[in-house]
């Protein structure tokens, strides 16, 4: 899925190595900033240990949980066919406008439609946005439709959510929508086009066969808070925000799904009430440096060993690798390795392009990998 600064590519150069190395005698695995989940799912298929993910937003819970909870792989056909089943009957029941050729037209008369959608979330919020709405409709009557059985479910709806965001006509994540400019309206074309369900259907398929050698679990907390219930023998991998802009900001759409509901949205990126979207002082500038020194510290106390990944440039939060590297010496011995990444753009737009597609959706890097012993 489409992911800020995702570990994925760094699992393949050279983090994977370092938790393979560091993981040997830890009794315990604990992500504090479990984000896509990709860095929790990857030791839970390969240890036999539990791993704790934690993160403030709701989608990374269920994204997580959806393998790291079970042991044993999900018959997904059945209960494929059972959720379609009740999804398509009331799908079928909705008169759904066709968007036959993408024009600002269109565009405005689709997200009219929408806007009276008040007992569909997803296609109030945001057909006619991030979706078409036939898009956001499949979404609604499959967020509602979701098998009772909670292990079956929380696989379902984490991949709705994976399919949602592949399917997101937006750049990157889902800070905004594409707008029906020259230059954006192939890129709404292509994203609308998108069969959400066949996408829902595949991720379910790939999700079901997934499993963890031991049963752990996920929750939504704050990592600083998370830290101070560490044990001696933990290895706590911290992969904190590099950006002075909420996550929050960027998987509203996501984070609506996985809840169900939103309330109001307003500007361009639909969002939701501020007080409603999570917030973290690690994307504060006058508290990260704060919050990473409090953080690292509790750990620390713990006698627990860690993994912390991070840019090695200055970022938009106020933090650094010369930072990051300062303040984890204070409470730990520094072993240190450097590997190329890539990083979001934070939405790939160009400076003073408006909505037009500038700048790539993800940029080059240097991050850093340090492991760290308590002193």
């Amino acid at each position: 899925m489409k992911y800020m600064g995702s570990k994925r590519t760094m699992l393949r150069n050279g983090l994977g190595e370092a938790l393979s190395r560091e993981i040997q005698g830890a009794k315990r695995f604990v992500d504090l900033f479990s984000g896509s989940g990709s860095v929790a799912i990857y030791i839970a298929q390969l240890y036999p240990i539990p791993v704790i993910a934690f993160d403030l937003q709701s989608y990374s819970v269920v994204l997580a949980s959806a393998v790291i909870a079970r042991q044993a792989p999900l018959i997904w056909q059945p209960i494929w066919e059972k959720w379609y089943r009740r999804a398509f009957s009331k799908y079928k029941a909705r008169r759904i406008p066709s968007i036959n050729k993408i024009t600002k037209q269109d565009i405005s008369a689709a997200r009219v439609w929408c806007d009276n959608q008040e007992k569909l979330p997803v296609t109030n919020a945001y057909g006619g946005h991030y979706f078409s709405p036939r898009q956001s409709v499949w979404i609604d009557v499959l967020r509602y439709s979701l098998p009772s059985n909670e292990l079956a479910k929380s696989v379902a709806l984490a991949a709705l959510i994976q399919a949602a965001s592949q399917c997101a006509a937006a750049p990157g994540h889902t800070a905004q929508p594409f707008q029906p400019t020259q230059t954006a309206k192939p890129f709404i074309e292509e994203a609308w086009g998108k069969d959400i369900v066949n996408k829902t259907k595949a991720a379910f398929e790939i999700l079901a066969g997934q499993f963890a050698k031991r049963t752990g679990q996920a929750k939504i907390a704050d990592a600083n808070e998370a830290a101070k219930k560490l044990k001696k023998g933990d290895l706590v991998f911290i992969d904190p925000p590099y950006s002075s802009v909420h996550y929050s900001r960027f998987y509203h759409v996501l984070e609506t799904i996985a809840q169900g509901s939103c309330g109001a949205v307003s500007g361009v990126g639909r969002y939701p009430a501020s007080e409603l979207r999570p917030r973290s002082k690690f994307s504060i500038s006058t508290e990260s440096t704060d919050a990473l020194d409090d953080l690292l510290k509790n750990v620390a106390s713990h006698d627990a060993n860690a993994i912390i990944t991070f840019p090695d440039h200055d970022c938009s939060n106020g933090l650094s690798g010369n930072m990051v590297r300062e303040l984890a010496s204070k409470y730990f011995q520094v072993r240190e390795q450097q590997v190329n990444s890539k990083l979001s753009t934070l939405g790939g737009t160009g400076d003073k392009r408006g909505d037009e597609a500038g700048r790539s959706a993800r940029k080059h890097t240097t991050e850093l990998i340090l492991v760290l012993k308590p002193l």
